[in-house]
């Protein structure tokens, strides 16, 4: 079973966001029968089964073993994943294009970018996944508080300058057999302890009106 799994294919996309179908995933982190399932969720055997069938066939969910119980054989069934992702891939006319916004200091922008991001590496897993191989990644994650929008402002500028340094630095345009990698940094405010229900209009607002002051506000000389 993979931590995390990715669903590129639309029908597949369609049938993990049935909320029943989406609980049964999320039970299927352990290998369950259509029965012993029946019994947690409360439905007939036979509708569970029917909807056990239609995660086998788009892949989110695994035969584990088949055991014979008298005349009946028990299918255990798994998902493929702990977890999944649906990638951009499975919504491709209406998935989100960096290259279409314009305002590279939105939020949109960076959603655009972070879906992109989505969309490729999980792209790269599938592929990774049928030849057998990993796929070389690396990532940072970590929150910073700062005092002032100004501070903040100048971090990001500091990091700018920083990630534009090693980029000159290793980015070798002749290098033969060389592969390009893309580097993605983002920061944005991080959601509040209490966010694990929607945030009220009023606190979103100023979260925004903050973010954006910061990244347009003018470069300052001390004289």
């Amino acid at each position: 079973m993979f931590e995390v799994g990715v669903i590129e294919e639309p029908g597949a996309a369609e049938v993990a966001l049935d909320p029943i179908r989406a609980r049964l995933l999320a039970l299927l982190v352990e290998p369950h029968s259509a029965t012993s399932l029946a019994a947690i969720v409360g439905l007939p055997r036979q509708k569970v089964n029917y909807h056990l069938k239609t995660l086998e066939a788009h892949g989110l969910v695994e035969l584990v073993e088949e055991r014979r119980k008298g005349n009946v054989t028990e299918r255990l069934l798994r998902a493929a994943a702990a977890s999944f992702v649906i990638s951009p891939t499975a919504l491709a006319a209406v998935a989100p294009d960096p290259e279409r916004s314009p305002d590279k200091l939105s939020a949109r922008w960076l959603l655009a970018v972070a879906a992109r991001l989505v969309k490729e590496v999980g792209t790269l897993i599938t592929g990774a996944a049928r030849a057998g191989k990993p796929v070389a990644t690396f990532a940072l994650d970590g929150t910073v508080r700062f005092a002032s929008a100004a501070d903040r402002a100048a971090f990001a500028q500091e990091l700018t300058a920083a990630i534009a340094g090693l980029v000159s630095r290793y980015h070798d345009e002749r290098a033969e057999g060389g592969r390009d990698h893309r580097v993605i940094v983002a920061i944005h405010p991080s959601l509040r302890p209490e966010a694990t229900r929607p945030m009220d209009a009023a606190a979103v607002d100023a979260d925004i009106d903050v973010q954006i002051e910061s990244q347009h506000r003018p470069e300052t000389k001390e004289s």
